[in-house]
């Protein structure tokens, strides 16, 4: 496959380029601010006239933007929901009003409208999270960071104020793609019938990450279409009272809007069609690659991008797809994690679905393909799969069926609490029938691939190594079949160092410290297999080792290493094991993780000497 030239990436991938556009003065580096520095809350709004609000809207778009290429962070879902918050808090009072956000993609101008603009202007200074906090503001109800979550959230509050006799609007905010998951269709139901105040902002900006697919957006295009006025209107046929903007852009219609439902007595949505990334040129004419920016984005020169995991798997699906057109690649609205961009996607053709933002359906879709023959290969991150849980377990192990599920970007990361990715070996390596594999290289990568896909024996789960692609040099020949074998990288004595997936660099270095340290030849291992255990080969070290030191990058409860330390238990073989402690870390930085887990060969030396004292 051709190399590409882009500009930066969108998470782990780089899928497109923005170079020379015509700057809004906003974007100029003397930017002054024109009102935002007289809003401290949403009273200061308040008092603003007309032009006043246009002039904020300019703010609050040098916010976004300041944001993202200094931290990096949404850009394009939050630039185009700046008219619709400061309509929100022209109209509604909050805290006492309770305005929930969906996924957070679109609370940026929030944030700002509500105390905490300087996370925005001087981002380095401030630590403002991306996502919304109850922690940062009375103006926040919740920590969230995955989709499809707002209404549920705000019709449980919206219950509650009714149980206790207040009065207050609750306003939930979903878009963005959300609206397709499992939880928002859940929440419509149940919000349709609460017969009294709530109102739901559906902020149609016709994508998610990548374009929106399925029904329920070809619905909403019909309703675009007709204004609103589309005899087929899922809202009014679920119980809604319905009322559709065309121009969601626009402060003054929105305000209009709005007044006319505040303080309604009943479930109420309004449905708004709104511009993903509007005043920044880049992120209007390539949505995809601008709803999310890395730091320096605006800066950033075109350049070839090197090979990573994700070009990877995206060459391996489609030069597949050309020998077997049973291989199906899917996606829960990531395109971007198995490297598919729009071309690549094109050329799959049928061979490739997009299920929006549905983890669960997306699990049972695969299973059901693979239990019909097809050689289903599904990508999703592992911060979102732990939404697909019961899915997996049910729906793909227990019926036994040979799906591939490639999990992205699982491992330590300095990462914000809402999208941590050190949870789902815990998560997979723990239903039965599931093979979860473990790949150190490029080579043992593809083999894997190649034996998941044509096998038909389990359900089969490969974590994707994060970082820079660690090539062995030699085809990997390795039979998966024989589940449970474990690798001897490295044959020694006395001490044996398990290194799970791409820590198995950091064993290696481990395996240095030690013997230039302590004069010890440790052995080092390579599990492959998350699942099990070599009973065989564990029981072999017990011959000549007496320490066994088990690494990998997620969380230790009810980890890799604690199968091992199970084995062990009635033995007189000592085991440590290294990884993430259980809990929520947010915006750490990775060293400083890596120290206080002791995931240092200095560190782990040390422990070693302290454990023979």
């Amino acid at each position: 496959m051709k190399k590409k030239i882009f500009c930066s990436f969108i998470m782990a991938v780089s899928i497109g380029c923005g170079c020379a556009f015509a700057n809004p003065d906003y974007l100029n580096s003397d930017y002054q601010l024109k009102v935002l520095q007289k809003v401290n809350s949403p009273k200061d709004l308040k008092k603003l006239n007309k032009s006043q609000l246009d002039l904020l809207a300019d703010d609050l778009r040098y916010g976004i933007i300041n944001r993202a290429n200094t931290l990096g962070g949404h850009l394009g879902p939050d630039l185009g929901f700046v008219e619709p918050t400061i309509a929100l808090h022209y109209v509604f009072n909050s805290p006492k009003d309770k305005i929930v956000f969906d996924v957070s993609h679109q609370i940026y101008p929030h944030k700002m409208l509500t105390g905490r603009k300087s996370g925005f202007l001087n981002p380095i200074n401030t630590k403002i999270s991306g996502y919304s906090n109850q922690d940062e503001s009375e103006h926040d109800y919740f920590k969230v960071g995955h989709t499809s979550t707002s209404l549920a959230l705000a019709s449980g509050m919206a219950k509650a104020r009714d149980l206790k006799g207040e009065k207050y609007n609750v306003v939930a905010v979903i878009g963005d793609g959300s609206l397709s998951g499992g939880e928002a269709l859940e929440g419509l139901s149940n919000a349709a019938v609460l017969d009294s105040n709530f109102i739901i902002i559906v902020n149609d900006n016709e994508m998610a990450i990548a374009e929106n697919h399925g029904g329920l957006y070809t619905a909403l295009k019909t309703l675009r279409e007709t204004n609103g006025h589309a005899e087929n209107n899922m809202f009014k046929a679920m119980g809604f009272e319905y009322y559709y903007l065309e121009n969601g852009n626009s402060t003054q219609d929105l305000i209009k809007l709005f007044s006319k439902v505040k303080d309604t007595k009943k479930p109420t949505v309004l449905h708004i069609h709104t511009l993903k990334g509007k005043g920044y040129t880049p992120a209007e004419e390539n949505k995809e690659v601008f709803h999310y920016r890395v730091p320096g984005f605006m800066n950033a020169k075109c350049a070839t991008v090197p090979e990573n995991y994700n070009t990877i798997t995206a060459k391996y699906l489609v030069e597949k797809q050309k020998k077997d057109k049973k291989i199906l690649a899917v996606t829960p609205a990531v395109p971007m994690a198995l490297g598919l961009s729009a071309d690549l996607r094109e050329k799959l053709g049928k061979n490739y679905v997009d299920v929006g933002i549905a983890e669960q359906f997306a699990v049972g879709f695969v299973s059901g393909a693979a239990q019909n023959g097809a050689k289903p290969v599904l990508g999703i991150m592992s911060s979102f799969v732990q939404r697909a849980y019961d899915q997996l377990s049910q729906d793909l192990a227990l019926n036994n069926n040979p799906a591939v599920v490639l999990v992205f970007s699982g491992g330590i990361t300095g990462a914000d609490m809402t999208h941590l990715s050190v949870f789902d070996i815990p998560l997979i390596s723990n239903i039965p029938n599931i093979v979860y594999l473990a790949p150190a290289s490029k080579e043992e990568y593809i083999a894997m691939l190649d034996w998941a896909v044509e096998q038909k024996d389990h359900p089969v789960a490969i974590r994707v190594p994060m970082g820079k692609v660690v090539y062995s040099g030699k085809k990997d020949k390795t039979n998966y079949s024989k589940i449970n074998k474990f690798k001897v990288e490295e044959n020694g004595s006395d001490i044996a160092i398990i290194a799970v997936g791409d820590f198995l660099k950091l064993g290696k270095n481990v395996k240095k410290e030690i013997h230039d340290k302590l004069g010890i030849n440790a052995t080092l291992i390579n599990p492959i297999y998350l699942t099990g255990i070599d009973e065989k080969l564990l029981n072999d070290l017990k011959q000549n080792h007496n320490i066994v030191i088990t690494l990998e990058s997620g969380v230790l409860d009810g980890g890799f290493g604690e199968k091992i330390t199970r084995f062990y238990g009635s033995s007189d073989m000592k085991v440590l094991n290294y990884g993430a402690k259980k809990e929520f870390t947010d915006r750490v930085p990775l060293a400083e993780l890596y120290a206080k887990y002791h995931l240092t060969p200095e560190l782990i030396l040390k422990d070693i000497q302290d454990i023979n004292k």
